[in-house]
């Protein structure tokens, strides 16, 4: 099966070939004789009804410093091609809002990865509370009383924006912090969502546990424990990742989810557990692919064409009916 593929995604330029997902993805598909083409989101089109892209055909190749070649800008009908990678990084705005709409025009004749659609249902920080038996307590509103209610019930709590993305705006406050107030005031001035407040889970001292599931299935994990005197263990602020296994709980959860994730089309999607809880379920532009091949000797991204592929068939075989 030779297919023609769009990813949708940030700059070729600016992405760390050692360590993102989407880069050997794409090496993957180029290996299976598909054929690439990159955009950037901001050239995605809705015109005379049809979904277009100022496209260049794409090479990819695993040497750093020249990790990329394209071709010359085409117009490009997503109608005409077989499969739509939707990689671009969050932020979950307006923008990334607008393109899933776009990008449900020609789903699934176009086999769009994640399905727009449930992509847009499902922003991190609210997906996971349709399943609040495995999350740790959890608020989410404006309203400072609650929070304040919240605060005194639990004493240690994260606050965090709705919408945020890598750990940004994430503050652990304890009981005799006195810090609370001027965080809301400024958290107010800045987001015009509600807030998200949990309980402090001290089990995130022992890491973060990114969980890769594919289509629905559990895969691999990675372990990011923070640095000393650090509350988030992404990667990016200084978390290390560390060679981890499922524990039966996580098994557990991940048995929970994995049912709606591939009945939602949610096909490539990456799972956040601190101790027994599960905290978000990543679906726009999940992480975490090399991290898991390295310390468990697997290819994880080949599992992911194997679903796209076979989704592909099933839609393909569905129309033809």
């Amino acid at each position: 099966m030779s297919l023609a593929v769009a990813i949708q995604m940030d700059p070729l330029e600016s992405i760390n070939i050692d360590a993102d997902s989407t880069f050997v993805l794409a090496l993957e598909a180029q290996a299976r004789g598909h054929r690439l083409y990159h955009y950037l989101p901001r050239h995605l089109s809705l015109k005379n009804g049809r979904i277009q892209v100022r496209a260049r055909l794409l090479d990819v190749r695993a040497k750093r410093g020249d990790h990329f070649t394209l071709g010359e800008e085409i117009a490009l009908d997503l109608a005409l091609v077989d499969v739509v990678l939707m990689r671009q990084d969050p932020p979950f705005d307006m923008a990334y809002i607008t393109a899933t709409h776009l990008l449900e025009h020609i789903h699934p004749a176009t086999l769009v990865v994640n399905d727009p659609v449930h992509v847009r249902n499902a922003p991190e920080k609210l997906f996971v509370t349709h399943f609040p038996e495995l999350m740790p307590p959890t608020l989410i509103t404006s309203d400072r009383r609650e929070i304040e209610a919240f605060r005194a019930e639990h004493e240690d709590i994260i606050v965090k924006p709705l919408f945020g993305n890598g750990g940004a705006g994430v503050f652990h406050i304890r009981k005799d912090d006195e810090n609370l107030n001027a965080l809301l005031e400024l958290f107010t001035q800045i987001y015009r969502e509600p807030i998200m407040v949990q309980r402090y889970v001290p089990a995130v001292r022992q890491g973060d546990k990114r969980i890769i599931l594919i289509d629905g299935e559990a895969a691999g994990a990675v372990n990011r424990v923070p640095k000393a005197g650090e509350a988030r263990s992404n990667l990016h602020v200084g978390g290390t990742a560390v060679k981890s296994e499922l524990t039966q709980r996580e098994r557990e959860i991940c048995t929970a989810i994995g049912p709606t994730l591939r009945r939602n089309g949610l096909i490539f999607v990456g799972i956040d557990v601190i101790g027994d809880y599960l905290t978000e379920i990543n679906v726009t532009s999940p992480t975490g692919l090399q991290e898991v091949n390295r310390f468990d000797g697997v290819k994880l991204e080949a599992r992911v064409w194997d679903a796209i592929e076979r989704r592909r068939r099933e839609t393909r075989g569905a129309a033809q009916a």
